[in-house]
C-alpha cells in the first residue's frame, strides 16, 4: 500500500512541475497587455521620428535654397562692383608694357608654306567673320583674312599713288615720334620671305664708300620666283629707270616693300596679294650688274635696313612686332635709290680686286738690294719704298717681306 501511495505522490509532483513550466512559457494576460502597450509606444516613437526626419529634410532643403539664393545675390553684387570699380591706370600701363616687351623679343618665325600652283578645294567659315579657312588639294590649309571685314581702308587711300614712287612729299617726318610700334604679323602669321638666300656682302644696307644703298641685294637666277613678304595691295608695278621692273606693295601696318630688277612683273596696281604670292620673277633689268633682287623696306617713304626684320639666309622673320626708330632711317631716304652709285661701287670693287690680284711680295734673302728687286719685278726703287713706307737707305733685314708690286 505504501508502495502505491509513494508512486502516486511522485506522479502528482511531476504533473505539478510540468504545469508550472507550461505556465512559465506562456505569457500571462497582464504580460500580453504590457507587450501590447510597449509595441504601441514604439510605433508612436517611430512615427514621431519619421515626422522629425521629414521636418529636418524640409528644413535643410529650405536652408540650401536660401544659401544658393544668397550666393547668387552676392555674385551679382560682386559683378556689379567689379564692373563699376575703376581700373588702376598704373597697373594697366605696366601690363601693356610687359605685353609689348614680350612681342618685341626676337623670334624665329617660319615662312608660310608656298600655295602657288595649289588647287583650292574649298573655303570654309572659321567661326570668325574676319577669317576664313582655305583647303588645298595637297591636304593642307591656312587661315586667310576676310578683306571685306578686316581692313583699314585709310591705309590704302591716304598718300595712295600708282604712278609716283614717292607720294609722301607733304609728310613732315620731323613730327614723327622717336619710335613707332609696328605689328608685322597677326594671328594668321602672314609672312613669306621675298627670296631665300644670304645677302650679297657688297649689297648690304647703308653707306659704302660714301655712297648710299637703301636696300639689300639678294643674288638669284633670272626667272627665280619672288614672293610678297606680307599681305598687302600693289601700289606700283612698272618699269622705273634704275630699278628696272619694280613692284611696290603697301601693307596693312603702313610699311611698303620694294622688289627691283625683276625680269617679269606678274601683278598690277590695285591687286590684293597674300603673303607668299608670286609677284614677279628675278632678273637684272635697270641699272644692274647681274641677276639679283634689290629689296627695300620703307615707312612713309623712309628707308631702313630690311635685315632688322628678316633673316634672309634662313628665310625667317626676326620678330612679330617691330619698334621702328627714327634713327633707323637713312638721311637720303626721301628719294629713290641711285643705282649709279651701285655701278660705281661695282666698278671700284673690280678695280680693287684686280689690284689685289696683281699684288706681289718678296721675302728678303741674303744679298738682296732694293735696286736688284726693282729690276727683278719690273718696278722702281721709289715705288717699292712707297708701297712699304720705307726709305731707299733702309737696311733690308733677312726674312722681312716687302711688297714689290
Amino acid at each position: 500500500m505504501k508502495k502505491y501511495t509513494l508512486t502516486l505522490v511522485m506522479l502528482a509532483a511531476a504533473l505539478a512541475a510540468e504545469t508550472r513550466e507550461v505556465r512559465a512559457a506562456r505569457p500571462s494576460r497582464a504580460r500580453l497587455q504590457e507587450q501590447a502597450v510597449e509595441a504601441m509606444a514604439e510605433a508612436d516613437s517611430l512615427r514621431r521620428l519619421s515626422a522629425l526626419q521629414s521636418a529636418e529634410i524640409d528644413s535643410l532643403q529650405h536652408l540650401l535654397d536660401r544659401t544658393e539664393a544668397r550666393m547668387a545675390a552676392r555674385n551679382q553684387t560682386n559683378r556689379t562692383v567689379t564692373a563699376e570699380q575703376p581700373v588702376d591706370p598704373e597697373q594697366a600701363a605696366a601690363d601693356s608694357i610687359a605685353s609689348l616687351q614680350l612681342r618685341l623679343q626676337r623670334k624665329q618665325i617660319e615662312s608660310t608654306f608656298d600655295t602657288n600652283g595649289l588647287t583650292v578645294l574649298d573655303t570654309l567659315n572659321s567661326g570668325n567673320d574676319a577669317l576664313y579657312v582655305i583647303l588645298y588639294a595637297n591636304n593642307t590649309w591656312k587661315y586667310v583674312r576676310n578683306r571685306a571685314v578686316a581692313k583699314d581702308s585709310t591705309i590704302f587711300e591716304k598718300y595712295w599713288d600708282t604712278s609716283s614712287l614717292f607720294p609722301y612729299q607733304s609728310v613732315d617726318m620731323s613730327s614723327m615720334p622717336q619710335s613707332v610700334v609696328i605689328d608685322l604679323i597677326d594671328s594668321t602669321t602672314s609672312y613669306h620671305y621675298p627670296y631665300k638666300g644670304a645677302v650679297n656682302p657688297r649689297g648690304k644696307y647703308g653707306p659704302r664708300r660714301g655712297r648710299r644703298h637703301q636696300g639689300v641685294d639678294l643674288p638669284l637666277k633670272t626667272g627665280d620666283s619672288v614672293y610678297a613678304t606680307f599681305c598687302g595691295r600693289v601700289r606700283i608695278s612698272k618699269y622705273v629707270r634704275g630699278y628696272g621692273n619694280l613692284i611696290i606693295i603697301r601693307h596693312d601696318n603702313g610699311l611698303e616693300t620694294y622688289y627691283g630688277h625683276l625680269s617679269e612683273r606678274l601683278v598690277e596696281p590695285g591687286t590684293w596679294v597674300e603673303a607668299g604670292h608670286v609677284i614677279g620673277l628675278g632678273g637684272s633689268t635697270g641699272r644692274s650688274t647681274g641677276p639679283h633682287l634689290h629689296f627695300e623696306t620703307r615707312y612713309y617713304g623712309q628707308a631702313f635696313d630690311p635685315e632688322r626684320l628678316i633673316d634672309f639666309k634662313n628665310g625667317t622673320l626676326c620678330r612679330e612686332t617691330f619698334l621702328l626708330k627714327r634713327s633707323f632711317f637713312s638721311i637720303y631716304s626721301n628719294a629713290g635709290q641711285d643705282f649709279e652709285d651701285e655701278i660705281a661701287n661695282e666698278e671700284q670693287d673690280k678695280k680693287e680686286a684686280a689690284e689685289k690680284a696683281a699684288m706681289r711680295y718678296h721675302k728678303i734673302r741674303s744679298g738682296d738690294t732694293l735696286g736688284a728687286l726693282a729690276i727683278k719685278y719690273g718696278t722702281t726703287v721709289s715705288n717699292i719704298c712707297r708701297l712699304n713706307g720705307i726709305k731707299s737707305t733702309t737696311i733690308l733685314r733677312i726674312g722681312r717681306t716687302l711688297r714689290v708690286r
